[in-house]
């Protein structure tokens, strides 16, 4: 079964797994780069990484529209759960199978606050197995020698990795993280949407394929991929 993946800018995504609507860190409001708004997008899921401001987005919106369950972790459920939200809480290392496949959470070396500043637990990446495909988003986050482990267990069929600098990894850590993921594919993500996280996404690109030779798609906002 062919599974759709489509970059909404940022760290926005919508994935369509057999029909189902899933929605990842939908941060289309204020998104500068996005190719859609908040009305625009369908949801039966959404899976939060982290608890800022510019991955949780338009979700609560969004999840309270569509009737979407939220997928994250417990503090941030919780968080959903208060505003009157359906949500399912995780936590790193833990999953849980869904009616489209698995979802499970796995460390990211980041923050996780609220934009009120209340406390959003521990910030993740996703791994979301479904129509026999496996991606891996990374989330917002540093370079760390687990990801080797990440990519032995899960063999991802795509990673999507931050790019940005400042904020996250930038193009030589992202670069360093695609050797021991160990991707099929490559898409790099959280840049260019403002000044401070501006990068050379086909230059990234063309070093994945020279140096690590890996495979890397730049996906403009709207842009889509099937694997």
């Amino acid at each position: 079964m062919a599974v759709r993946l489509t970059f909404h800018g940022h760290a926005a995504w919508s994935i369509d797994a057999d029909g189902v609507k899933i929605l990842m860190d939908p941060f289309l409001s204020g998104n500068p780069t996005a190719d859609v708004g908040p009305d625009d997008v369908e949801a039966e899921y959404i899976l939060i990484t982290h608890a800022h401001g510019d991955h949780i987005g338009d979700a609560v919106a969004i999840a309270k529209r569509t009737g979407a369950t939220v997928v994250s972790n417990f503090e941030i459920a919780s968080w959903f759960g208060a505003q009157g939200v359906n949500a399912h809480p995780l936590h790193l290392g833990g999953g849980k199978e869904f009616p489209f496949g698995r979802v499970e959470l796995t460390i990211a070396h980041h923050g996780s606050s609220f934009p009120d500043g209340g406390y959003g637990g521990n910030p993740a990446g996703i791994i979301l197995k479904t129509g026999g495909k496996t991606i891996y988003n990374a989330g917002d986050t540093a370079l760390f020698y687990d990801m080797k482990l990440i990519g032995e267990m899960h063999k991802p069929d795509v990673a999507l990795l931050p790019i940005g600098d400042n904020f996250t990894m930038g193009p030589e850590a992202a670069l360093k993280a695609v050797e021991l993921i160990r991707p099929k594919r490559v898409v790099p993500m959280h840049y260019d949407t403002f000044d401070l996280i501006a990068q050379d996404a086909e230059e990234f690109a063309r070093r994945c394929r020279d140096e690590v030779g890996a495979e890397c798609v730049v996906l403009k906002p709207g842009g889509s991929i099937e694997i």
